[in-house]
């Protein structure tokens, strides 16, 4: 990684975010703790990275509270819990954003980015929002059809349809500006995200683009779109279910036709050689939903490679 403009050393915390509670499949939860002991911080210790591990939810166990079915708002469903522990991860970006340490939170659902990119903002209010996923995760409470919020953490954060927020979650930030966010690998977007993200002239790169332009130049593209004037933090929140589900089959929403494996950690490979990343998310990986023990070890194996490319690993 270049030397980086906004952190004065190499000092990494490292944030769990054991949460499943985002979507109805069990085992997400896990991603944290598979992730750990395949040797991720060793790994960032070993590109010259001072670290620390940090438990969002101070040992708290949101996987039994997540089966109460009074924890419902209107179409939205476990409210409750996933307000409570965005909020705490939401704490834990902010103080490592606020003392100058890289933040990388692993999930865990993409429910958590409610909490990264809010604690992120709060921080460098000027950060652009790299999100790399198969899925816009941009629904509201009007739009969702399942009503499971690891679907809908940009509207949070950006205050879309706030009127209908739930109670629990009132407490988000509305910090994200549509300018300041791109897409990057989207091929299963549902109607109504379409229409927000035209509406709000967001910038989205589909396999489509990647596929036309290559890869390289669809990360130009939304660099420059989220930063340009160049002197933007980023954020970089990387759903491994953007990566092919031959490459990345433990993940709970897979879609056909996504990144290659070279594709996906190229990505994270020209981020972390702006030398402007301050924030990543890895999230997303699902031992549990592996039909063999292989397809938990590439799942993991490739979230560990992301972050070890975001963080600076190189291939020469």
């Amino acid at each position: 990684m270049s030397t980086n403009t906004f952190l004065p050393n190499k000092s990494l915390t490292i944030i769990t975010a054991p949460f499943s509670g985002g979507q109805g499949k069990s085992g997400v939860e896990l991603g944290p703790e598979y992730l750990l002991k395949a040797g991720l911080e060793k790994d960032l210790q070993g590109l010259g990275w001072e670290t620390k591990v940090v438990d969002a939810f101070n040992g708290k166990d949101y996987e039994a509270l997540k089966n109460d079915e009074s924890d419902v708002h209107g179409n939205c469903k476990r409210p409750n819990i996933v307000g409570e522990a965005t909020k705490s991860v939401f704490e834990a970006v902010k103080a490592a954003t606020e003392a100058k340490t890289l933040a990388l939170t692993v999930g865990g659902d993409h429910s958590i980015a409610i909490g990264t990119v809010a604690g992120t903002l709060s921080t460098y209010p000027n950060a652009g929002v790299l999100w790399i996923d198969a899925h816009a995760d941009i629904n509201t409470p009007l739009t969702t059809d399942s009503g499971n919020l690891h679907g809908c953490p940009v509207s949070f954060v950006m205050g879309l349809d706030s009127h209908v927020c739930p109670p629990e979650l009132k407490w988000v930030p509305k910090v994200l500006d549509p300018k300041k966010i791109a897409y990057i690998g989207l091929r299963d977007v549902d109607d109504g995200e379409k229409k927000i993200l035209k509406e709000h002239g967001i910038t989205a790169f589909s396999m489509y683009h990647v596929d036309r332009y290559g890869i390289n130049k669809v990360v130009e593209m939304a660099l420059a779109a989220i930063d340009p004037t160049g002197d933007s933090p980023i954020h970089l929140s990387y759903d491994v279910d953007a990566i092919d589900p031959f490459f990345v089959p433990a993940t709970g929403t897979p879609v056909g036709g996504g990144l290659t494996f070279r594709e996906g950690l190229f990505i994270a490979e020209r981020v972390a050689e702006t030398g402007k990343l301050i924030a990543v998310d890895i999230v997303e990986c699902n031992p549990l939903l592996a039909t063999q023990d292989s397809h938990v070890a590439d799942t993991i194996s490739t979230g560990a490679a992301i972050a070890r490319a975001a963080l600076g690993e190189t291939l020469l």
